[in-house]
């Protein structure tokens, strides 16, 4: 198949054509968002590295998990909204390990969060254990062993598909124990604990043809009622940009979105030239 790249950088929004910033398509249409067809997840980092595989810096202080750095954003499959996370429309307050396990239930999907940190995903089985996608291998866990000193939150409601029964759930997330490397369908953790909960096969690498239109709309959530949108032909595409956009936390995502808008700005109030 010629040769293929190992991993896809994120290019910066500053070389991605975008839709409008107020969501409104303008008269060359959408434009769309990155392939991550070839990227492997940053979810899987080994303990002690920066986001860019570097050691981090032991003097570096880490810093505290802010809510309010948040990504607020939706994702629309045409004109039906899949998926959703603002402070209107879910509860995103956050727990330490020991306190969520007084609120799981065989089944819930739990997310893992820290500020810097790509959110991880694992399903609630009972028993105080989840089982995960880390680091290239489905595990059975304890959750507290699994949230590694993070915060953490039941996310059932996040996205809007129809959830399997708790039985199935759990019973699609043991099966998948022991599976590693090659042996994998899925991407990253939140792809792999999506599916076990609603079955989808969207969520698998290669589920979904990446030919013909995008049907798929990430829009986040900016200032003064204003959004940004970018389309990808796949569910796990999207993922893969919205996850990123966690990472980097909602004042770098919007600073990174107004250099890209200011420099469009000054390419088109440039004089042509002669």
């Amino acid at each position: 198949m010629g040769n293929q790249m190992d991993k896809l950088s994120h290019l910066s929004y500053a070389e991605v054509p975008t839709v409008d910033p107020n969501g409104v398509d303008t008269e060359e249409g959408p434009r769309i968002g990155v392939s991550y067809i070839f990227s492997n997840d940053d979810d899987e980092l080994e303990d002690g590295c920066a986001v860019d595989g570097t050691a981090k810096d032991p003097n570096q202080e880490e810093k505290q998990y802010d809510q309010r750095d948040e990504v607020e954003c939706a994702v629309y499959n045409r004109d039906e909204c899949i998926y959703e996370k603002s402070f209107k429309s879910a509860n995103l307050e956050v727990y330490s390990p020991e306190n969520l396990l007084n609120k799981c239930k065989a089944g819930d999907l739990v997310e893992f969060v820290a500020t810097g940190q790509y959110p991880h995903w694992a399903v609630y089985v009972g028993d105080f254990q989840v089982v995960h996608l880390h680091r290239a291998e489905v595990k059975n866990s304890f959750l507290t062993d699994a949230s590694q000193g993070r915060r953490c939150r039941v996310v059932n409601d996040l996205y809007r598909f129809k959830a399997l029964g708790p039985d199935m759930v759990v019973q699609n997330a043991m099966e998948q124990v022991g599976l590693k490397d090659r042996e994998l369908s899925w991407r990253n953790s939140e792809c792999f604990a999506a599916w076990c909960r609603f079955g989808k096969r969207e969520f698998k690498m290669g589920g979904e043809i990446r030919i013909g239109k995008q049907p798929y709309r990430l829009k986040i959530f900016m200032p003064e009622k204003h959004s940004h949108v970018l389309e990808f032909q796949s569910l796990e595409d999207m993922v893969m940009e919205k996850r990123r956009n966690d990472h980097l936390g909602r004042t770098a995502v919007l600073q990174e979105l107004a250099a890209h808008f200011n420099s469009v700005e000054e390419i088109k109030s440039e004089p042509d030239a002669d």
